[in-house]
């Protein structure tokens, strides 16, 4: 969170009125709605949400015990902003962009004391800036001036804020610099440095939002094979407790080609946000090599943290999100959980004493969600490129309800929905995702990408694993009911095949290095496979051979082994030879 730059802004003090948890009413207090505000003696950092005549209310970020009326409340005359520029990356920040690190080395201890603020990138630090344009140049908002090495990963591009109103390049040159040295002048006058800031919750501009037309490759085969998601696209994981929604999202930032990941950590236990900060250093990035962390932002907001700052870190989260898909890249948000931040604007809706909607949630969350997920998307940036967000929300519906209103309400707003099952957990079939409720609407859009850059008939073999899963789930029913030997040979067959979709195909162990991560190439080459085992069998069942005989082949529990095999090509390839020799001596 920066605080306020113009020295010649009127701050009018205001004076506590009552206190209720993280909500405080002040009287006296000058200010507009959304402003930043310090309250009591101690500075802690709040935001106003209602004015009411005299009477102002503010949502407090931080634990608000000790506080009471009578201290004074000081107004920034600024909204909630967050600070943009070299030095994001590989940064830990709570709910309002103050870096944890920094904030320990203040304090001297991990906890941490009210009241301690720091800026959200480090206005000390220099970096290299080399221009990428020449004195004359005519700039517009938004315009790239040059570049810094931000890390081993990624190059940040520093930009003419997007509320500039532009003209020629007056003077600029390259060598180190601070965030908030000038680095060009314009002959407005105006003077670019390295640091931006930006409110919260008004989104960035862009020209125009795009069709999303490539897929958010995650490494994973249920996601990727079977409900694809667009870079630029919306997602939600819906999930019980223990379902695997965390480890799912952990997966999807690890793995996906997105050039950079902004993780939120939005009200979760505390020793799941420990394991990603602790985990995420340690990884490889498999794209390029370097750690992972070179290309990552987190932001935890765990569940013991103040209840107002989860509500404000989704937006700190995306507008991180935006300022890098300004610069062209491809950005993918992983918010942990939407659930937690919804319970957030429940709590302080009711100690407003706003008239509650279903379940006690506010009125206006469906607007809310609809607010952030519209955020995401492939966008024409203001300066010419192209880049995108990928917004992916876990969901944690109380008792593994979807038909609670936080998930009902994401579900009208995303287009692609991976269901948590509890029951496939219990069975420990990880990803948990249930195929049965799962769905994708982007899979016709991006048909066509598959089709080039994996396999031509790709959305043809997806769709036979989708009618034979289909299939099995009608069949279940009759089994439950007489078994699976009472079923016609041809039935038997497609169970014993879909089995092989199941465990070959959709598990998939995040913990093995091999098999945590899966291309779209090798995920067509399993399906394939298992495919031409069920052409193979039918042919031999056609043939008269009973389905006993055709599942005792030894080839085909090789199946299994695809997704571990470090060679895979070699031996899916002699994978598939096998079971044709096999089943073809049978008959």
């Amino acid at each position: 969170m920066s605080q306020a730059t113009d020295t010649e802004t009127v701050r009018e003090d205001g004076i506590i009125d009552s206190v209720s948890g993280p909500v405080v009413t002040a009287t006296d207090l000058d200010a507009r709605m959304n402003d930043v505000v310090y309250v009591g003696d101690e500075g802690l950092m709040g935001e106003v949400i209602e004015i009411e005549g005299n009477l102002t209310t503010i949502q407090v970020y931080e634990e608000t015990s000790g506080v009471g009326p009578g201290e004074p409340v000081e107004n920034t005359g600024e909204p909630l902003t967050v600070d943009l520029g070299p030095g994001m990356l590989d940064s830990i920040y709570d709910g309002v962009q103050r870096p944890l690190d920094v904030l320990e080395s203040k304090m001297g201890t991990p906890f941490l004391d009210r009241g301690v603020d720091a800026p959200g990138i480090d206005l000390e630090a220099t970096w290299e800036f080399t221009p990428t344009v020449s004195e004359g140049d005519e700039l517009e908002a938004g315009d790239v001036i040059g570049e810094v090495p931000e890390t081993e990963s990624i190059t940040h591009r520093v930009m003419v804020p997007p509320d500039s109103e532009g003209g020629a390049v007056d003077s600029i040159e390259a060598g180190e610099f601070t965030v908030e040295e000038t680095v060009a002048t314009l002959d407005t006058g105006e003077e670019i440095r390295m640091r931006q800031e930006w409110p919260v919750r008004e989104a960035r501009p862009a020209v125009d939002k795009e069709t999303p037309t490539v897929p958010l490759v995650s490494g994973q085969r249920i996601q990727d094979g079977l409900f694809p998601l667009a870079k630029g696209g919306t997602a939600a994981i819906p999930g019980p407790f223990g379902s695997g929604k965390t480890v799912t999202q952990q997966q999807l930032a690890k793995w996906s080609d997105a050039d950079i990941v902004v993780y939120v950590g939005c009200g979760e236990r505390g020793n799941e946000m420990t394991e990603v900060i602790e985990d995420f250093p340690e990884l490889e990035d498999p794209q390029t090599g370097k750690p992972l962390m070179s290309r990552t932002c987190l932001i935890a907001n765990t569940s013991n943290m103040p209840v107002a700052a989860r509500e404000s870190c989704i937006y700190t989260g995306i507008t991180l999100a935006e300022y890098f898909r300004d610069m062209g890249y491809d950005v993918a948000l992983m918010a942990d959980s939407t659930s937690r931040w919804a319970e957030a604007m429940r709590e302080i809706s009711s100690r407003l004493e706003e008239m509650p909607g279903e379940e006690g949630y506010p009125a206006y969350l469906a607007a809310s969600l609809s607010e952030f997920y519209e955020r995401a998307g492939k966008f024409e940036n203001i300066n010419g490129t192209e880049g995108s967000i990928s917004v992916i929300g876990a969901v944690s519906p109380p008792g593994g309800d979807f038909s609670e209103p936080v998930t009902q309400n994401t579900l009208r707003i995303v287009k692609t929905f991976w269901a948590l099952d509890s029951d496939l957990a219990e069975k420990r079939h990880f990803p948990s995702i249930n195929w049965n409720e799962s769905y994708s609407l982007y899979r016709d859009q991006l048909d066509p990408w598959y089709r080039e850059n994996v396999a031509e008939d790709y959305p043809e073999v997806r769709q036979w694993a989708i009618d034979v899963l289909d299939e099995e789930d009608e069949l279940q029913e009759i089994v439950q009911l007489v078994g699976k030997d009472a079923l016609p040979e041809d039935q038997q067959l497609t169970l014993e095949v879909a089995r092989y979709l199941r465990e070959a195909w959709l598990q998939q162990n995040a913990f093995h290095d091999t098999d945590t991560f899966c291309s779209p190439e090798k995920t067509y080459r399993m399906l394939q496979a298992i495919r031409t085992f069920s052409d193979e069998a039918f042919s031999a069942l056609d043939a008269g051979v009973p389905v006993e005989e055709i599942s005792s082949i030894d080839a085909a529990p090789q199946l299994n082994r695809m997704g571990v095999a470090e060679e895979w090509e070699e031996f899916i390839g002699d994978l598939e030879d096998d079971m044709e020799s096999q089943l073809r001596e049978l008959y």
